[in-house]
């Protein structure tokens, strides 16, 4: 997969230092996988969730939300946010 862009994840984790490991986890293995459906990335991810057109991932066990939209059909992630769980569970993200 291409993700797109990888910019928000570094800018989040100068924020949020704790967050650099496991997002670069999450980087390493979402550009190696060929993911053809959400099916797919929930072997990957099981507790990745579909919240409108944004597939979830909870990053740092529950500690932080990546928020993407993937197109499947293409082999593209765009990331759209990368937030603490206090900031998603606020919902602004979605507006």
């Amino acid at each position: 997969m291409h993700v797109i862009s990888r910019k928000a994840l570094r800018e989040f984790a100068v924020r949020h230092p704790d967050a650099v490991v496991p997002l670069g986890i999450w980087y390493r293995i979402a550009r190696k996988a060929a993911w053809k459906s959400l099916v797919g990335v929930r072997k990957t991810y099981p507790h990745a969730d579909l919240v409108g057109p944004y597939t979830v991932f909870n990053i740092k066990g529950n500690a932080f939300r990546l928020v993407v939209k993937i197109e499947y059909e293409f082999g593209l992630i765009f990331i759209k946010h990368v937030l603490t769980h206090a900031e998603y569970v606020k919902g602004a993200w979605k507006k």
